[in-house]
């Protein structure tokens, strides 16, 4: 993080200043945040692996050649029997109700014409809902993690959070080269036309919208040549999946392959981790759930 430090008064200064829309700031920094147990991460993981549940366990290997978006291999996002997941999503946000309206007319539509075509929750995006929806039911309050129906807008406020209060900010910023994400951990990628090329980049335009995806990752197995940091996410490829990305050996997340969002950032998740808790290893099962045998190519988020 030391490039990182040498930002800390300019990330603060525009954390001051900066307000998104919609009413979502990037952080109140008047207070410092609080630490949380080590329940809380770990709910936080079951509540990720019960929603990729729901939604049939789909799981994508960015190795393998992509397939089409709609080819009717997953449980989309536009079946009225997925309405009420994705409406649970948006309620954790508070600043876009429009999201909601907008979609209970296009629920309505679809339950009198089954056969109309099929529009919900195609606008707006809700990956970031999603992430919120799973940390506000894990029990992380709006100060620790501002829910926001956008990425970069929650990924300002975790940035500015550990500038100013490094020793207790529950989400740290770390360059993907620098850092093999935990579980736990945030991954983020950048989608715009013109990727950033480091985190601390996004000082500049903190405020200010910005196409990227985060998922959560939920395993890191390893090998002496290579592994995965398998992650779960919302709104991929319309649905709750969880993506294989490949590390090296040492656990580092490798390049995106061509057409793929760069990584930008990975958060190191330090929910239960920070006094007065010990900074034990995190609980995880000791048999996890096996993977689907069928899987497929690139995520689309």
């Amino acid at each position: 993080m030391r490039r990182g430090l040498r930002l800390i008064p300019l990330l603060l200064l525009l954390a001051a200043c900066a307000a998104p829309p919609g009413g979502t700031r990037v952080a109140r920094l008047e207070e410092p945040p609080l630490p949380y147990p080590p329940s809380v991460r770990e709910r936080m993981l079951r509540i990720a692996r019960a929603e990729w549940e729901e939604w049939g366990r789909v799981t994508i290997d960015p190795r393998l050649p992509p397939r089409g978006a709609d080819d009717g291999a997953f449980p989309a996002e536009t079946a009225p029997d997925n309405f009420p997941r994705v409406l649970a999503y948006w309620r954790a946000v508070p600043d876009d109700e429009g999201a909601i309206a907008r979609n209970r007319g296009l629920y309505a539509a679809a339950l009198a014409d089954p056969a109309g075509p099929r529009l919900l929750w195609r606008d707006p995006a809700w990956s970031a809902a999603f992430i919120s929806f799973v940390l506000r039911n894990a029990g992380v309050d709006a100060r620790e993690f501002p829910s926001s129906a956008a990425h970069s807008f929650y990924i300002d406020a975790l940035i500015a959070d550990a500038a100013r209060y490094p020793a207790a900010a529950p989400f740290v910023p770390h360059a993907p080269g620098e850092y093999a994400p935990q579980v736990g951990d945030l991954v983020c990628g950048d989608r715009s036309p013109r990727p950033l090329r480091h985190w601390t980049e996004r000082a500049a335009e903190a405020g200010r919208f910005r196409p990227m995806h985060c998922d959560i990752v939920v395993e890191t197995p390893r090998t002496a040549t290579g592994g995965e940091a398998r992650a779960i996410g919302g709104n991929v490829r319309d649905t709750v999946a969880l993506t294989r990305f490949p590390t090296d050996a040492a656990g580092l997340l490798l390049p995106r392959r061509a057409g793929a969002a760069p990584w930008l950032v990975v958060f190191e998740n330090r929910l239960g981790r920070l006094p007065p808790w010990p900074a034990a290893p995190l609980a995880v099962p000791a048999d996890p759930p096996s993977l689907p045998p069928t899987e497929t190519g690139s995520p689309l988020s």
